[in-house]
């Protein structure tokens, strides 16, 4: 299967946003990409305030339609990155991640379980101000293949991906906003580590550039192999990258480095607060 990652500079521009998304998605397909992942809030990034007045439910979104046209018109498998999603009775958003066949209907949704409340670099981030978390790992399928679903800060939580790779993934996707200053030291290393102890591809969508004033994003989209080798990478700019995955090589490396099948749950156990 040939995959591609979109590398956006979304901001508060909505109109704007959809609009470069879908020149490089197109672009993605007119290059043979079978399935395309978006970055983390593709469509709309800003404060809290910029978040609420872009969320949208996922039954009438702008952006949801705008996704399930895109699949369609072009024959693809399309993992929305995220977008801020607004649900009934409910105060706060969610950072959500949709799953569309190559006919534009959903197949899947997952909503971003860990919230990146953190303060690095000199800067304070508190995603928890407007979004709320989800509590359930998503493995969908597309395109024939087993696909775990995470978001951006989700990468530093293994535990997440083991579960994944337990349900059966093959490709783990990681559509990411994540900044300039934890990039530089631990972007690439957190997705290797990920495709390596879980014997899986994983592909990253990353926003690049100053998507908010004073808080640059670090960008690098990459894809690597479930050895761990990164076999795409992205220049610093808006654009998109490519990688042909190949189940033989999933099947390989378990084979030939059993650690998924070398596991004793019987003996770990989660330590008592």
């Amino acid at each position: 299967m040939r995959i591609s990652c979109v590398q956006l500079t979304s901001r508060d521009d909505k109109a704007a946003n959809l609009e470069s998304a879908e020149r490089l998605v197109a672009e993605a397909a007119d290059r043979g990409a079978e399935l395309v992942l978006l970055p983390e809030k593709w469509n709309a990034i800003g404060d809290a305030e910029t978040l609420h007045a872009n969320a949208e439910s996922l039954e009438d979104g702008e952006s949801v339609a705008a996704m399930a046209q895109w699949a369609g018109r072009l024959g693809i498998w399309l993992i929305g990155g995220s977008i801020t999603e607004r649900r009934d009775d409910r105060e706060k958003l969610s950072n959500t991640c949709l799953v569309l066949d190559p006919d534009g209907e959903i197949t899947a949704i997952y909503r971003k379980i860990h919230m990146f409340d953190v303060d690095v670099g000199g800067i304070v981030y508190r995603e928890s101000e407007a979004e709320e978390p989800g509590d359930e790992p998503v493995v969908a399928r597309a395109a024939d293949w087993t696909v775990g679903l995470s978001i951006c800060y989700d990468v530093r939580f293994p535990e997440l991906y083991r579960v994944l790779a337990l349900e059966g993934a093959e490709l783990l996707t990681v559509p990411s906003h994540f900044t300039l200053h934890t990039g530089r030291d631990h972007w690439e290393v957190l997705l290797r580590a990920r495709a390596i102890e879980n014997s899986s591809y994983v592909a990253a969508a990353a926003q690049i550039g100053e998507t908010r004033p004073g808080k640059p994003s670090y960008g690098r989209s990459l894809i690597a192999d479930p050895w761990g080798l990164v076999v795409s990478l992205a220049p610093d700019e808006e654009g998109v990258i490519l990688a042909d995955l190949e189940r033989g090589r999933v099947e390989q490396v378990r084979r030939n480095l059993p650690s998924l099948a070398s596991r004793r749950p019987e003996a770990y156990r989660w330590p008592v607060a």
